[in-house]
């Protein structure tokens, strides 16, 4: 079958064929494809499935169908059904994800105390799939390691509140945004403090500054420069926030 590269992708490149997605494999795709087994085997089919390794080397997982969140982001994704929906799947994912914290296993990203869950670590709309106006899929694994759960739900509001500076067309005013972070934090189930979380994306995206301007100097690319500046710039938001919602 023709291979199709798929876009979106910003670090690595991934083809699709027919019904299976091959990507550059790691130190960390075992450890990834040991927790896709496992969300597969507990029944979260919102996940791709494992299925092994080309004659390139590179990752073979199955094809999740549905639009992805890609930019320009698309007014039906700030939908409550969404919202609420990307709160419940990644509740499930943590849940069944527990066995795998303290396994010797080696992750892409650095592991992050209270390691209570194994995080995704970029959950956003451009690594989910959508159909019919419902979240219908969560990929791009490469990132998880084990982590506190608060860490996780914190950048999925950011990027589905959504509190980042490339989603300010989305039209809400601030008192929604709280409301919507309301809902996403209902819909996960735990009852997360909103200062506790606004401190700890603040924290987040101070280090995902860091990390992008590094991106910046080992490619020379500017964009990553911009990208430093608008994290940044969220994160003094983000911090006000938290002042504010402190009883």
């Amino acid at each position: 079958m023709q291979e199709e590269v798929l876009s979106g992708g910003n670090s690595n490149t991934v083809s699709r064929i027919g019904n299976e997605v091959h990507r550059r494999a790691g130190v960390w795709t075992p450890a990834v494809h040991r927790l896709l087994d496992l969300l597969r085997a507990s029944g979260i089919e919102e996940v791709p499935e494992p299925i092994g390794f080309d004659e390139q080397g590179r990752e073979v997982l199955s094809f999740l169908p549905g639009e992805v969140g890609n930019y320009p982001l698309p007014g039906w994704l700030w939908s409550p059904e969404i919202l609420s929906g990307a709160g419940r799947l990644m509740r499930r994912i943590h849940d069944v994800s527990e066995p795998l914290v303290h396994e010797a296993l080696i992750w892409g990203m650095p592991i992050h105390q209270p390691a209570e869950v194994i995080c995704h670590n970029d959950a956003a709309p451009y690594n989910m799939t959508f159909i019919d106006g419902k979240v219908s899929g969560l990929f791009d694994f490469d990132t998880a390691s084990p982590g506190p759960r608060i860490r996780d739900l914190a950048y999925l509001a950011y990027r589905l509140v959504p509190f980042a500076g490339d989603a300010e067309d989305c039209g809400f005013t601030a008192d929604e945004r709280l409301r919507r972070l309301d809902r996403l934090i209902e819909a996960y189930g735990k009852p997360f403090d909103c200062s506790e979380l606004f401190s700890t994306l603040a924290a987040r995206l101070e280090e995902i500054a860091c990390y992008t301007e590094n991106r910046a100097k080992e490619t020379g690319n500017d964009e990553f420069l911009r990208h430093a500046e608008m994290y940044r710039s969220d994160r003094r938001r983000v911090r006000v926030l938290a002042s504010a919602a402190k009883p």
